[in-house]
């Protein structure tokens, strides 16, 4: 018990200050805990870890949801970031010509640095959506970035990564628009818009780290 009253006083406190953040920290266990359900995590040590660090990682991403003042809303409900959904997908005008592909790249020379979080436009068959992901290395002299999740990019946003699959991922200048519709998970069919997907729990970590002012 001695090692859970750390945990347990914040929550607490937490709670004291905010009344709405209980739901929403029950909101979120329900999520993560449904998607390590049926995640495939085979590594029991691996699993061990990510279960027992759920209550400080939730705790944080909470207060900050809460909190911290931001250009989106929060649905309490559904732990999860809420922003007008714009009828096409802000990220593909940035990959469809040679002009805003050189302005991505020159961007990105000037803003890069380890954990910065950046936006990655998803496309899988007219499905699109994009996510939140993170710096983790970078050549020097820079001109290849490496993302935590979706692996190596040039500057210019093209992966270069061998693709395994016909889903075709891209890095993009993020911008208030582009950011707001990774954070609140909207995705878009041939059809226009589509249900909001439901960000993991280490998406809406990163999403935590976005300074909205100068959205790096």
């Amino acid at each position: 018990m001695s090692d859970q009253q750390p945990d347990q006083t914040n929550i607490f406190n937490l709670a004291e200050q905010f009344p709405n953040v209980a739901e929403l920290c029950n909101a979120l266990y329900e999520r993560e805990l449904l998607s390590l359900a049926t995640s495939n995590i085979k590594d029991p040590v691996l699993l061990k870890r990510k279960l027992s660090g759920l209550s400080y990682h939730i705790k944080n991403a909470a207060e900050f949801l809460i909190n911290e003042p931001t250009p989106i809303d929060v649905d309490v409900h559904n732990g999860t970031w809420k922003s007008k959904q714009a009828n096409k997908c802000p990220a593909a005008k940035l990959v469809a010509n040679d002009e805003q592909i050189a302005k991505t790249g020159n961007w990105f020379k000037q803003h890069h640095y380890h954990g910065a979080v950046v936006c990655v436009y998803v496309n899988n068959y007219g499905n699109e959506h994009i996510e939140l992901d993170s710096i983790d290395m970078f050549t020097s002299p820079v001109s290849q970035l490496h993302t935590n999740k979706n692996g190596w990019f040039a500057l210019n946003g093209e992966t270069l990564e061998k693709a395994k699959t016909h889903v075709t991922h891209r890095l993009v200048k993020p911008s208030k628009a582009v950011l707001s519709a990774a954070c609140s998970g909207h995705t878009w069919n041939t059809k226009g818009k589509a249900t909001p997907r439901a960000l993991s729990l280490r998406e809406l970590l990163l999403s935590t780290n976005i300074n909205w002012k100068t959205f790096r």
